[in-house]
């Protein structure tokens, strides 16, 4: 509990010297207040997941040979959930492309379901969405230079699902993802709240105002702090994260390329704490700026991925205690000009999960 009083000081102090402050807690987090959470597996034919009081998380499973069946994996508990569905599915893709998911859309909107939908608009093409949109599904574009990068689903507005994952064949089978479902009003208040700003007010990208109605939540003694792109400034956040970790720093990151993410993790290193991570090797060879190569010459412990899809994580694990996670890439675009989100979660068994999949993605990973 000292470590989480520590993280949240150095947030505090970071972002005060940044002219910025932490949102106020909704309940304040103290020694009697430490997450206990048991932790069920959840049986997958291709993947893994667990289930605690209030989340499911679930891993895809690239190297499975099940995989190449496409068949089995994360998205079956997800269409499960649209289809336990009784009100509303709310959907923000940056890409939707699997079967399964566009059929159980189709399905709750045939039983009276409202279905709502927004979408990057260069990925609109597809014959999923033109099967939506024939059945009367409403789908808003974005029609902006940024990306609606948000990979999200709030449903009946009690729970939300979110993380790495786009809602494709690709994600669901080929790459390495995370995908998370919180059961919490509150947290589906926040998510509700930016998604219609894109969709009835038509607000993306820079054309937005920070109004998340819960920025920090407290969900069965667990703190969970929500964050949008652009306008919620997460980069700083972020930082201020990495500033208070004392013991560890693990990441497995598609895209790095913030200087000032990157330098705090050097710093980290040269401090003594151990640090270490993963970069998808297609980001790493095509993107300017990209951190791996001064990871590399400050001989940090990083490795590229060692899959042939992508390996799509945007998280950072803090001190084994605090995970970073969202569709947030650590990149300029994700902070100014797309539509992200992102949560940090402070909680060592949700931690725990993330270092499993962290040793899973390192082990096929080389240098």
């Amino acid at each position: 509990m000292q470590r989480f009083r520590n993280v949240l000081l150095a947030g505090f102090l970071f972002l005060s010297s940044c002219g910025q402050s932490l949102p106020t807690p909704v309940v304040e987090i103290t020694a009697t207040s430490s997450p206990t959470t048991e932790l069920t597996p959840v049986d997958l034919q291709t993947g893994y997941g667990v289930k605690g009081s209030w989340f499911e998380l679930y891993f895809t499973d690239p190297v499975d040979p099940f995989s190449s069946q496409a068949t089995g994996g994360v998205d079956v508990p997800l269409v499960a959930a649209i289809d336990a569905a009784r009100l509303s599915v709310d959907v923000a893709a940056y890409s939707l492309t699997l079967n399964s998911v566009r059929n159980a859309l189709l399905r709750a909107h045939d039983r009276g379901v409202t279905i709502r939908m927004v979408m990057e608009s260069t990925n609109m093409d597809s014959s999923d969405v033109e099967k939506l949109l024939e059945a009367g599904i409403p789908i808003v574009g974005d029609k902006q230079d940024g990306l609606m990068h948000d990979k999200f689903m709030v449903i009946d507005k009690s729970e939300v699902w979110l993380g790495s994952m786009n809602f494709t064949d690709s994600g669901a089978y080929d790459d390495d993802n995370n995908l998370m479902r919180i059961l919490s009003t509150k947290m589906a208040e926040n998510y509700t709240k930016e998604f219609e700003e894109m969709f009835l007010d038509n607000s993306f990208g820079e054309n937005v105002t920070p109004e998340t109605p819960h920025p920090t939540l407290t969900i069965d003694s667990t703190r969970v702090d929500t964050f949008f792109s652009p306008d919620d400034g997460v980069a700083s956040q972020v930082a201020a994260v990495l500033s208070g970790a004392e013991e560890s720093i693990y990441f497995l990151t598609f895209s790095f390329t913030t200087n000032d993410l990157g330098d705090i993790v050097r710093e980290k290193a040269e401090d003594g704490l151990t640090v270490r991570g993963v970069m998808d090797e297609e980001q790493v060879n095509s993107n300017q700026g990209t951190e791996y190569d001064p990871f590399k010459q400050a001989e940090l412990n990083v490795r590229i991925d060692g899959i042939e899809g992508q390996m799509h994580h945007k998280v950072f694990i803090i001190d084994e205690s605090i995970v970073v996670v969202g569709s947030y890439n650590f990149s300029q675009s994700a902070e100014t000009r797309n539509d992200e989100n992102l949560l940090i979660i402070y909680n060592p068994a949700i931690a725990q999960q993330f270092l499993m999949e962290f040793e899973r993605v390192w082990k096929v990973a080389h240098e």
